[in-house]
Order: C-alpha cells, then sequence, then structure tokens
C-alpha cells in the first residue's frame, strides 16, 4: 500500500487544552507509531453559523457561507478517516460542532462511502452515550464504517486535564486509534480485492404525498 493514509480530526470544544483535546493526543500517539498523518482542528471557538436550507449547495457543491465549513470539505474529501469529538453540552454535542458537521455532510456531494468514522466524547459525569450516538449517525447516514473501542468512546474530566487520571478512558482512545487504522488499511487494501462493494442508484421516499 503506496499511499499514506490521512486522518481529518475535528475538535468541538471551546478549549484547547480540555478533555478532548487530552482524548484526541492519546489517539495521534497511536497514529505516529503507524505513519498515519493526522491534522486537528479546533472548532469550539470559531463562528460557525447553522445550516439554512437555502439548498445552494445542490447546485455549486459547497456552503453558500464560505467559511472553515468549506475548507473542512476539502480535507475530508481527501482524508481516509474523520474523528469528531466533543463535550457534553447538556446531554447532547456542543452546538458549534453540530452547526459545522450538518453544514459540512450536506453540502459536500462527494462520496463518504469507506471512510472510516470515530467519535470522542468528554463529560464531568453523564451524557456521554447520548453525545456518542447523536455524532455517530452522521457517519451511518454516509455509508462511513465505524471505528469502535474496548468501551464507548467516553473520557471523563471537568476542567482541562482531568480526564489524564481517567486511565480507562486513555487506553480506550489508543485501543479506538489502533483500531481505526486497522480499518483504514484494510479498506485500502480491500479496494483491489474483492473490491467495493456492489452499489444501487438511490432511492428517496418521502412519508407525505400531495
Amino acid at each position: 500500500m503506496d499511499k499514506k493514509l490521512k486522518v481529518l480530526m475535528l475538535n468541538g470544544s471551546p478549549r484547547e487544552n480540555g478533555n478532548i483535546a487530552l482524548a484526541f493526543g492519546e489517539m495521534e500517539k497511536i497514529f505516529e507509531q503507524n505513519g498515519v498523518e493526522y491534522e486537528n482542528i479546533v472548532l469550539g471557538r470559531q463562528d460557525i453559523r447553522g445550516c439554512i436550507a437555502c439548498e445552494t449547495c445542490r447546485n455549486k457543491g459547497k456552503c453558500v457561507f464560505d467559511d472553515i465549513v468549506n475548507t473542512l470539505a476539502l480535507k475530508f474529501e481527501e482524508a481516509d478517516g474523520l474523528v469528531i469529538g466533543s463535550p457534553v453540552y447538556y446531554g447532547s454535542a456542543n452546538g458549534t460542532l453540530m452547526s459545522a458537521l450538518q453544514r459540512l455532510f450536506y453540502s459536500t456531494h462527494f462520496d463518504k462511502s469507506l471512510k472510516v468514522g470515530a467519535s470522542v466524547v468528554s463529560a464531568r459525569r453523564s451524557g456521554c452515550t447520548a453525545t456518542f450516538d447523536e455524532l455517530n449517525k452522521f457517519f451511518t447516514l454516509s455509508n462511513m464504517p465505524i471505528a469502535s473501542s474496548q468501551y464507548w468512546n467516553n473520557i471523563y474530566g471537568w476542567e482541562p486535564g482531568e480526564g489524564s487520571v481517567d486511565d480507562e478512558g486513555r487506553q480506550v482512545m489508543r485501543v479506538l486509534a489502533r483500531n481505526m487504522v486497522f480499518l483504514m488499511k484494510s479498506i485500502a487494501m480491500g479496494k483491489n480485492d474483492p473490491g467495493v462493494p456492489e452499489t444501487e442508484e438511490r432511492v428517496w421516499t418521502n412519508f407525505t404525498r400531495r
């Protein structure tokens, strides 16, 4: 396999050195050990507005708001894997991250099939699994295999750096990264033999009728 694998990592926390950054750091160690390129982008403090359902992207192939989302689209298209991380806010993901992801996935027309996805969540106490499920929906809607670990991809901590004492959570991140590398390598080799799965023309069914 000649092509070097690439992973795009999107940190939805407004804390650049928070517990999502700590979790990503554990994954980055494994990526480096395996020769995987990665780019870590912090989105939590960026000015990213939500989708306004204008449908401009249907014709232009990019979002009408020409901000970091359109930049991320180019990086996402080139990546073999995508990691998205968020702290828990009221039992769900950070709003800035969600705005970015909704626009990113909706406005891009390139094939996301077989890019490997992984979600990472941090919390003081609860809400991790709900947020984990919320983030994974972006992958399952896009034919993207999801990398898993030996537990849900959670790390616990309130103040920045507190996740460093969550030994289990940090190990979960390392296992997650190893599994993600394995999936990306296996998919890259499998594209030649036996080849990618057969595709069908997309069927769209609305639940309302005039």
